[in-house]
């Protein structure tokens, strides 16, 4: 079973989301919980497999909670929840260690899934929405890409490099077999060690360190 821990300060929104997720087999809400404060306090104690995290809270917001679940190496993988795909906040979500992020207008199938996805390690944030949202928001970051970002870039193999150029552009597994002309497991194994390298969660953070660190760049 799958826990969930649903975050939002609207009565409605809570509900509409736990009669979706007591309606599948495989998965409990594990509680709910209306700001921040009390979704990091909750996540602690519950330990819930994936935090639904709403980002505008009154008190403590989305951001600041995903920051601290991400930050206390708990089990707690957070997938935030906002209404606009261009939301800077959803953005420094991302940044403070979320998994991904749905838009509040997803199918509900749709939010299932991503769910799942979640809670076995993969990234659930759509190519399109990546590159816009990156697009918008590195355009205000300095240029300062740090040592630590070059250092951890320069261990990358000229492959993965490769690989990881195409994660950045929102390319999937099969996508990049297909246009390096190599097995979609051995794509897997390149995501794995790039992640291991970087110290990036997962492939959204790898996306994230990708133009931080200057390898691509907004188009």
């Amino acid at each position: 079973m799958t826990s969930v821990l649903i975050v939002d300060d609207q009565t409605l929104q809570r509900l509409g989301f736990r009669m979706l997720l007591e309606a599948q087999p495989d998965m409990s809400v594990a509680g709910e919980a209306t700001n921040g404060s009390e979704a990091v306090r909750m996540a602690a104690e519950l330990r819930p497999d994936v935090v639904l995290m709403d980002v505008r809270m009154p008190g403590m917001d989305g951001i600041e909670a995903t920051r601290r679940i991400a930050e206390s190496g708990g089990r707690s993988r957070v997938l935030v929840l906002t209404t606009f795909d261009l939301d800077e906040y959803a953005y420094e979500a991302l940044r403070a260690g979320a998994s991904g992020f749905f838009l509040k207008d997803a199918r509900p199938d749709e939010l299932v899934v991503g769910i799942r996805a979640v809670a076995a390690g993969d990234s659930v944030i759509s190519p399109g929405i990546t590159r816009k949202l990156i697009d918008t928001y590195t355009q205000r970051l300095t240029d300062k890409r740090g040592t630590a970002h070059q250092h951890r870039l320069a261990q990358l193999t000229e492959r993965e490099r490769e690989v990881l150029t195409a994660l950045a552009a929102g390319a999937t597994n099969a996508e990049i077999a297909d246009h390096l002309y190599i097995a979609e497991s051995t794509v897997k194994s390149h995501v794995s060690r790039i992640l291991t390298k970087i110290d990036a969660r997962d492939r959204v953070q790898a996306v994230i360190f990708a133009y931080d660190a200057g390898l691509v760049r907004p188009a």
